[in-house]
This record gives structure tokens, sequence and C-alpha cells, in this order.
């Protein structure tokens, strides 16, 4: 084998590695089928912690005595719909309509959010 010949082969076997570990070490984004859409939660709570972030926006509801994570849409669509990431600040009143986690207790994906009578449709 050429010596050229051997630089290329190592040069694609190192991009190879190089991608397989970018895959192996990212996070993994759940699917919304992980979510029981024949359960609808309807829950109205102080905003506590929200992130407007790729690939979804996040945000922690409490209502009563219970913490939700909020699985939101992506902040490019959020935008579009006029929820903006000042509406999702600590201290805002918040009511979301949406489908809890098959099994991961305390979360729920978004269909639907309310803050200050503006409701937007996350789907």
């Amino acid at each position: 084998m050429k010596a050229s010949n051997i630089v290329r082969f190592a040069k694609a076997t190192c991009a190879l590695l190089l991608l397989l570990c970018c895959f192996a070490f990212s996070p993994l984004h759940h699917g919304w089928s992980n979510y029981d859409q024949t359960k609808k939660l309807n829950y109205t709570g102080e905003i506590i912690e929200s992130s407007y972030e790729n690939p979804h926006g996040m945000m922690k509801l409490k209502v009563d005595d219970k913490v939700w994570t909020v699985v939101l849409a992506p902040p490019s669509r959020m935008e579009s719909r006029g929820l903006t990431k000042d509406m999702l600040k600590k201290g805002m009143t918040a009511s979301v309509l949406g489908y809890p986690h098959f099994k991961v207790k305390d979360e729920m994906r978004a269909e639907w959010i309310s803050i200050d009578d503006k409701k937007t449709e996350l789907r």
C-alpha cells in the first residue's frame, strides 16, 4: 500500500471515529411518542426556571407543592407564534395544557401555554 493511501485511510478512520464520538456523547433527543396523549394535563403555576434553547425550550412549573418539568417547542416556533423568552421569566404565572411522560415522573410535553392572557399553540 502506498504511503499516500495509508494517510488517506488514517484520515478517514479518524474522521469516522470523531463522528461516532460526537453521537455517543451528545444528549439524545427524546421523541414525542414518549408522552401519553390519552391523558391531558391542565395546570397553572409559577415559573421557577426556564430555558429558551434548541432543540426545544423547557421550564419548571410549580403547581401547589409539586414541580413539573415542561417540555416546550423549539425557540424558533415559540418566537414566530409570539411566545418570547421574556414571557418565560421566573416568577411569571403560566397555564399549560399537555401530556405526561410515560416513564419520567413529573415531566410533561406542552401543547398550549397561556401567559398574561396570551394563549400560544406549541405543536
